[in-house]
């Protein structure tokens, strides 16, 4: 939902009122009657333009702004006004308008205002705020942008602005523009080491949603995950993960554990699945990891499959009791082999185990025997126990030695996101 922009007109019109609304001829007078030798003259208004002002003044402060401004009309019918004498009317202008909402005089009297030098910059940024705040909560988009890129002109390091010219963007139905001025905003926080806000971000997948683009909509729930890691935006990006062009079915334990890490398993079959996936591929411990989550989870041993649960979780345990009995005698197999393929899974077993270092070794000395199908998958659960080990650098450092694209560098990416 896009908000009302909290940059409005009430901040601009407690500005004016608390600042000169110009130099009146009693107040040059007094400036003049003593000047310091060096001061620098201060604009003034003609001595004759002076009731004319105080007459609008007096209007304005009655709040009885419609004299007020058939007056300034006496004003305005002077020749040869000086700038100042502009800039002076303008600003009288601006009050009555603010007062009134009448935001089109509003803007056409800042306008004239802030292309002068009577205003500081400060004045100038809050004035071009107000306007394009005001121009927003009244969904006059077009006015709104005009402002905001021309505060932006003025400061370009302006989060609030860049923040409100990108909703003003989607608002507009460009939904490109958006995405440019969004992603622009996420490198300035990247290079801040600054986190960016939800709403951004938010922001930015709905963008994505509108032009189809999943790439970039995956992109940001990345983003998401790494800065709001809830539930759901977890179970967005990695149920996208299977169904992307060449996703190795082989990695579909690996996504299981993955979704298991994140508690995006929803369903009793998909503890099963995952269990029964650890199973052939020699993990009974990582399986009965998998039963007890289930379990805990109330996925698992109710309804109508409880009695089909038990049978596979007492298979589990049986096979989890017995494997931790042969840990040793897998390992020695493994080393015997002609290829590296044994130590890898043995090593990975290790680690499920809670023998995390002994397996990392294992799974680096079977990388290095050779002879694996996919060492891509291996890098992969290479890094996956260096995580297990509480070595996050280490970790990266190996899955950015993933080069295919099964997914398993996909994975790599993700698991150094979970926090």
């Amino acid at each position: 939902m896009i908000k009302k922009s909290p940059i409005a007109l009430t901040a601009l019109f407690l500005a004016l009122g608390s600042a000169p609304l110009a130099l009146l001829p009693a107040q040059a007078q007094a400036q003049t009657a003593a000047p310091a030798a060096t001061a620098v003259p201060a604009p003034t208004v003609r001595k004759e333009m002076g009731k004319p002002f105080t007459d609008v003044e007096t209007s304005i402060k009655e709040k009885n702004f419609p004299a007020a401004l058939e007056k300034i009309k006496v004003l305005d019918a002077f020749e040869n006004k000086t700038p100042y004498e502009l800039f002076a009317i303008d600003r009288m202008r601006a009050v009555i308008a603010s007062s009134t909402s009448d935001n089109a005089m509003l803007a056409a009297a800042f306008d004239s205002m802030i292309k002068t030098d009577f205003l500081t910059t400060a004045e100038k940024l809050k004035y071009t705020e107000g306007m394009a705040g005001t121009f927003y909560n009244e969904k006059k988009y077009d006015l709104a942008k005009q402002w905001t890129v021309r505060y932006l002109a003025l400061d370009n390091s302006s989060v609030p602005m860049h923040d409100l010219l990108a909703r003003i963007m989607y608002l507009q139905e460009d939904f490109t523009g958006a995405i440019k001025e969004l992603n622009a905003q996420l490198q300035a926080d990247d290079l801040a080491n600054r986190v960016p806000s939800h709403d951004k971000l938010h922001l930015l997948i709905s963008c994505y949603l509108k032009l189809k683009d999943t790439a970039g909509y995956t992109t940001v729930l990345e983003r998401m995950v790494t800065h709001y890691p809830k539930k759901e935006y977890w179970a967005d990006l990695l149920y996208r993960l299977p169904n992307k062009a060449g996703f190795a079915e082989r990695l579909r334990l690996d996504w299981y554990r993955l979704m298991l890490a994140t508690g995006s398993l929803e369903e009793g079959p998909q503890y099963v699945e995952m269990t029964e996936l650890s199973l052939l591929a020699g993990l009974p411990v990582e399986a009965k990891k998998v039963m007890d989550a289930g379990y805990e989870a109330n996925m698992l041993g109710t309804g109508k499959d409880a009695a089909r649960h038990k049978q596979l979780r007492d298979k589990v345990n049986k096979q989890a009791t017995d494997d931790a009995k042969t840990l040793d005698a897998g390992e020695a197999a493994a080393r015997s082999a002609k290829t590296g393929v044994g130590m890898v899974n043995m090593g990975y077993n290790l680690v499920i185990n809670a023998q995390a270092d002994k397996g990392i070794t294992l799974i680096e000395q079977g990388i290095a025997k050779g002879g694996l199908k996919a060492l891509d998958e291996a890098r992969l659960h290479l890094g996956m126990a260096y995580l297990q080990a509480g070595n996050k650098i280490k970790a990266a450092e190996t899955f950015k030695t993933i080069q295919g694209t099964d997914g398993a560098a996909d994975l790599g990416r993700l698991w150094l996101l979970v926090k």
